[in-house]
C-alpha cells in the first residue's frame, strides 16, 4: 500500500484554528491587553472629568377634546375637534412660534459663561487643580465663577461674536467689544455706546480679580435651533392624548425654568388658537345675521302683499294642516341623513341597522311627496299662500340658529381656556442623565479588552521570528540546543561595570540544564572537527551569542575540561565585564598586532579550568587584523593546550569577521533568537557562510518562552518536568 504524502493531511490541520493555542497566545499577551485596557480606561476617566453633565427636565401635558371641556350648548360640538391630533400638537410644541416666545421669555439668545481654559478647562473646575494666578492663567475659571446679564444689545454685525468681560478690583469690570473699544462699569449700571449701538447691563458678577467672562449673542434662529436639538415631546401610549415634554441643559434648575417656559408658551398659543377659531366663526355668523333679517323681512312683506292682493287673510284648516305636517317631516328627514352620515363611517348599506334606517327614509320621503301632492290639489290661492308661508318659516328659522350660534360663540370666546392641560408641571431630576459614568467605563474597559485582543492576534500574525526548532531545522540547520528565557539574563545593560554569569550565579537555573545539554551535544559533534574551536555568531545583535558562548564556557570547564574563551568581536566586545577586567586589559586586538606575545593576553579567571582572551583595544581594523597568519597560529597554539576554545564573534551579516573565523574554527554555531531573529536572516546568514564554502554545523534557540510558542504544551510540560526534577 502507497503510504500517503505526509502533506495531504496537513492541509486540513492549517485549516483549523487551535482554540488551545490562541487562548496561550492571549495569555501570553495578557500585558498587552491590560495596558491596552488601563489607557482606554484612563481616556474614559478623563472624558468624564472634562464632560459637564446634562440633566433632564420633563413635564406631562393631557390633550383633551374641546367639547368636553366647558359645560356649553349641543350646538357647540360641530365647531370643534372631537379627537385630540397628537402627531399636529407635537410639531407644534417645536416650530419657532413657541420656542421663539420662549428663547424671548428667558433671553435664551443671550450666552454668558466663564472662560474656561482649552479643552480640560471643566475638569480642572472639578478637580479644583492649584493652578498659577498669574499672567494669561489668571484669566481661566477655577470654578464657583458666576455672573447674571439682565440686558445685552449687540449690532447685527456684533451677532455670535466674542464680548469679553474682566473683572476688576472691587464689583468693577471691563468690558472688551469686538472691535477693540473698551467699557468700564458697575454692577447695576447699564453701559452703552451709542455709535454702535451696544448696551450692556450686569446684574451680578461673582469671581475674582483677573478672571474673564465670554459674552455673545447668538441670532434668533441659532437659538431656536439649540432649543430644538435638547426639547423632546412623545405621546405615552398610542392616541392617549397624554405628551411627555423633556428638556436638557447643564443644571438641573436651567432644564425646569426653561422646560417651564417652553409649556407656558405652548400653553398660551393653544388658548389664542382656540379664541382665535372662535372669533373667526363669530365673524362669519355676524356676517350672515344681516342676511338672514332680510331674508325674514323680505319673506314676511312678500307674504302680507299677497294676502292684501287676493283679500286672503290666513290658509284655512287644511292647508295650515299640511303646513305642519311637512315641517315636522322635514325636518325628522334632516335628523335621518344626519344619522346616516354617522352610520356611514360603521356599517355598509347591508347592514340591518343602516338597511332599517333607509327604510325609515324612504317612508318619509314618501309621506312628503303624498302631502306635496295634496298641497297641489289646494286651490290657487291657498297654494301660493302655502308656499310664502312656509317660505316665511324657514327664513325665520335660519335667523334663529344663526342668532343661537352667535350667542353661543360669543361665550366660547369669553371663556376659552384651550384644549391643553399641564397635568405634572417641569420639575427636574437630581442626578445627571449624562455622562453616564458606568456605561462610559464599561465601554472604555470593553474596547480595551477589544483593541488589547486585536494588538495581540495582529502581533502574533504578522509576526515573522523563529518560534520553534522546527523551522530552523527545515532551513537545513540542526539545532543543538534550546535555551529557556531567564530574567536573571535580561538584566545585563551596557553601563553596568560587571556583569553576573548566569552559570556560576543560578547553577540550577533551567537555562544552565540547557547549556550543559549543548555542551553534550556539541562533545559528540566535534569528534571529527578539525580543531577544537567552536565559532558562535549570530545574524544581528542582541541574540545573546555572548551569552551563550561566556555560559557555555563556564560548563565546559565545570565538567573538567580546560575551555578558553576568546572575545573575538574587536568592535564591541564587552566579554570582559563577566569577569571583571578593565577596558585596557591586554587581549586578542593587541596579540594580532604584535604587539604582545599570547601569553600575556590570556586571562585566568574565577572559575576553574576556564581562561580568557579579551577582546583588547578596539583596533580600526578588525577584519584585516584576522585575516592575518596570527591568527591560525594562535588557533593552533590554543589547540595544543586547551579542550575547547570558544570563540565570540560579531554578527555574521553586519560584518565579514565570522567567515574568516570560520575558515580556522573546527565548528560553526549559530544562535537564534526566539521571535527576534526572522527566517529571512537565518537564511542569510546560512548563505553568507556558504559562499566562503563553509557550513553552519548547528543552531541554538535562545530566550525561547515556552508560554508564546506555537508547541507551548509540549515545551511547557519539559519545562515543568526539568523544573520539578532541578527541585528534588
Amino acid at each position: 500500500m502507497a503510504k500517503e504524502p505526509a502533506s495531504s493531511g496537513s492541509v486540513g490541520q492549517d485549516d483549523e484554528i487551535d482554540l488551545a493555542a490562541l487562548a496561550l497566545s492571549l495569555w501570553a499577551g495578557k500585558l498587552w491587553i491590560v495596558l491596552f485596557s488601563v489607557v482606554t480606561v484612563a481616556f474614559g476617566v478623563f472624558y468624564l472629568l472634562i464632560t459637564p453633565p446634562t440633566y433632564q427636565a420633563d413635564a406631562l401635558l393631557q390633550l383633551e377634546e374641546k367639547s368636553g371641556q366647558l359645560s356649553l350648548p349641543d350646538g357647540l360640538s360641530d365647531l370643534v375637534e372631537n379627537a385630540p391630533q397628537s402627531v399636529t400638537e407635537i410639531e407644534i410644541m417645536r416650530s419657532r412660534m413657541v420656542l421663539g416666545k420662549a428663547v424671548a421669555d428667558l433671553n435664551l439668545d443671550w450666552i454668558a459663561q466663564p472662560k474656561y481654559f482649552p479643552v480640560v478647562g471643566y475638569g480642572m473646575t472639578r478637580v479644583s487643580l492649584p493652578l498659577p494666578d498669574v499672567g494669561f492663567m489668571r484669566a481661566y475659571a477655577r470654578g464657583g465663577e458666576a455672573i447674571r446679564v439682565d440686558l445685552l444689545q449687540v449690532p447685527p454685525r456684533w451677532l455670535n461674536k466674542e464680548i469679553t468681560l474682566v473683572k476688576g478690583e472691587g464689583s468693577a469690570f471691563d468690558v472688551r467689544l469686538p472691535d477693540g473699544q473698551v467699557l468700564s462699569g458697575r454692577p447695576g449700571v447699564v453701559l452703552r455706546e451709542p455709535d454702535v449701538d451696544f448696551a450692556i447691563k450686569v446684574g451680578e458678577v461673582a469671581a475674582k480679580t483677573g478672571r474673564h467672562f465670554i459674552l455673545r449673542q447668538i441670532s434668533e434662529s441659532a437659538a431656536i435651533s439649540s432649543l430644538r436639538a435638547r426639547t423632546g415631546v412623545s405621546e405615552k401610549g398610542r392616541q392617549s392624548g397624554i405628551l411627555l415634554v423633556t428638556f436638557q441643559a447643564s443644571a438641573p434648575e436651567r432644564a425646569r425654568q426653561i422646560l417651564h417656559a417652553i409649556t407656558r408658551a405652548y400653553l398660551g398659543q393653544n388658548v389664542t388658537r382656540s379664541a382665535a377659531e372662535a372669533e373667526s366663526s363669530l365673524d362669519f355668523i355676524e356676517g350672515q345675521l344681516p342676511q338672514a333679517e332680510a331674508a325674514v323681512a323680505e319673506a314676511e312683506r312678500d307674504l302680507n302683499e299677497y294676502r292684501q292682493l287676493q283679500t286672503a287673510i290666513d290658509l284655512g284648516f287644511e292647508a295650515q294642516s299640511l303646513l305642519t305636517q311637512i315641517g315636522q317631516l322635514e325636518t325628522e328627514l334632516s335628523q335621518i341623513q344626519l344619522e346616516e352620515q354617522t352610520l356611514q363611517e360603521k356599517y355598509t348599506p347591508r347592514h340591518p341597522v343602516y338597511k332599517q334606517l333607509l327604510d325609515n327614509k324612504a317612508h318619509i320621503e314618501d309621506r312628503i311627496a303624498v302631502l306635496r301632492d295634496e298641497v297641489e290639489e289646494l286651490p290657487q290661492t291657498q297654494r301660493e299662500v302655502f308656499d310664502k308661508t312656509r317660505r316665511l318659516e324657514l327664513a325665520e328659522e335660519t335667523y334663529l340658529q344663526l342668532l343661537n350660534r352667535a350667542q353661543e360663540l360669543r361665550v366660547l370666546k369669553a371663556s376659552t381656556i384651550g384644549n391643553v392641560r399641564i397635568l405634572d408641571t417641569a420639575q427636574a431630576k437630581p442626578s445627571p442623565i449624562a455622562p453616564r459614568k458606568s456605561m462610559i467605563l464599561a465601554i472604555s474597559l470593553m474596547f480595551g479588552l477589544m483593541l488589547g485582543t486585536a494588538f495581540v492576534l495582529l502581533r502574533g500574525a504578522f509576526r515573522k521570528g523563529i518560534q520553534s526548532t522546527e523551522q530552523i531545522e527545515a532551513l537545513g540547520i540542526p539545532v543543538f540546543a534550546t535555551i529557556n528565557k531567564t530574567v536573571a539574563a535580561e538584566g545585563n545593560d551596557s553601563r553596568m561595570k560587571s556583569w553576573p554569569i548566569l552559570a556560576v550565579a543560578s547553577p540550577v537555573d533551567l537555562a544552565v540544564e540547557a547549556f550543559r545539554s549543548l555542551r553534550t551535544s556539541l562533545y559528540f559533534g566535534m569528534l571529527d572537527a578539525r580543531s577544537k574551536s567552536v565559532a558562535i555568531t549570530s545574524s544581528a545583535p542582541s541574540a545573546g551569542k555572548s551569552f551563550t558562548a561566556v555560559n557555555l564556557a563556564v560548563v565546559a570547564a565545570q565538567s573538567g575540561k580546560k575551555v578558553c574563551l576568546v572575545d573575538a568581536d574587536m568592535r564591541r566586545g564587552q566579554l570582559r565585564k563577566y569577569f571583571d577586567l578593565k577596558k585596557d586589559s591586554l587581549g586578542l586586538a593587541d596579540y594580532l598586532s604584535d604587539k604582545h606575545d599570547l601569553a600575556s593576553v590570556v586571562h585566568s579567571t574565577d572559575v576553574e579550568g576556564l581562561s580568557f582572551i579579551p577582546a583588547g583595544l578596539y583596533p580600526p581594523n578588525p577584519s584585516e587584523l584576522l585575516m592575518r597568519p596570527a591568527t591560525e597560529a594562535m588557533l593552533q597554539a590554543l589547540d595544543e593546550e586547551f579542550d575547547l576554545i570558544i570563540l565570540d564573534c560579531p554578527p555574521a551579516l553586519a560584518v565579514t569577521d565570522p567567515v574568516i573565523l570560520g575558515r580556522l574554527a573546527g565548528s560553526i554555531l549559530a544562535v537564534v533568537r526566539f521571535e527576534k531573529t526572522t527566517e529571512g536572516e537565518v537564511d542569510a546568514l546560512k548563505q553568507s557562510f556558504e559562499v566562503a564554502g563553509l557550513q553552519i554545523n548547528g543552531a541554538i534557540l535562545n530566550a525561547f518562552d515556552p508560554k508564546k510558542s506555537k508547541n507551548s504544551q509540549y515545551y511547557y510540560y519539559n519545562y515543568r518536568y526539568s523544573y520539578t526534577n532541578r527541585e528534588d
